[in-house]
């Protein structure tokens, strides 16, 4: 009994620990609580638009992406647009930087920038930035170049700060061909998913409410209105 006793002590010594969840593996990586982690991360890292909660399945949606990247949400590194029930993991250019210089291969990085330039909100803007990445793995870097004219869009940043938004896009695009970063997005990204949308959905209130405001001159078709969608129904008597 005494030999079977250690026997069945020594296997019991030896079992492996149950595996970490990821809320308390990310949690554990900057030493807070996981339930207080959870609770502020929902609080800062997710830009609501229309106030609802964040679910818990989003949340866990943001924690993969930051534990893939090893990017740190309390820094701004990280954060989300939601959509669809899910969401648009949003890298700011500190977090794309942070995952650049931790990649072992990283070798480097370079700007070229055009010497013909444009205006815009009144200022000197080159035409276009190459991005060159170099690898420690590959022989010839990676260049990838993004011209102002695609990718400027109308928003402060691009107004006060466009050189260096430019030098940002090619920066992102250049990583994710250099490297196969996959999944994460710019703000600006994150916004042209987002908003398409909620352009649509203002399109169908704009038109239902041009529907309702219309003069009607026939009693019987005023009937045939929905009056909280500005969908036209069919009339009394019509199939």
């Amino acid at each position: 009994m005494s030999n079977l006793g250690i026997e069945m002590s020594e296997i019991a010594t030896i079992q492996p620990t149950a595996p970490r969840s990821l809320v308390q593996k990310v949690a554990g990586r900057f030493g807070v609580d996981p339930l207080k982690m959870l609770e502020t991360l929902k609080l800062t890292a997710f830009k609501q638009s229309n106030g609802a909660a964040v679910s818990n399945e989003q949340m866990m949606a943001l924690l993969i992406v930051a534990d893939t990247y090893g990017l740190n949400p309390f820094l701004r590194e990280l954060f989300a647009f939601p959509d669809k029930g899910g969401i648009v993991p949003v890298v700011s250019v500190d977090g794309w930087s942070r995952i650049l210089n931790d990649h072992p291969q990283m070798d480097g990085v370079e700007f070229v920038d055009a010497e013909t330039m444009t205006k815009h909100a009144g200022k000197d803007v080159p035409e276009w930035i190459e991005c060159v990445i170099y690898r420690k793995d590959r022989s010839k870097p990676t260049r990838v170049r993004e011209r102002f004219a695609e990718v400027s869009r109308d928003t402060q940043p691009w107004k006060s700060h466009p050189s260096r938004m430019l030098r940002h896009k090619a920066l992102i695009q250049c990583a994710r061909v250099a490297f196969g970063f996959s999944g994460i997005y710019d703000e600006d990204e994150a916004a042209r998913i987002v908003q398409p949308e909620a352009s649509t959905a203002k399109v169908k209130a704009q038109a239902a409410q041009a529907i309702l405001t219309q003069p009607v001159e026939d009693a019987e078709f005023a009937e045939t209105v929905d009056t909280a969608t500005g969908e036209i129904i069919a009339a009394d008597g019509e199939s």
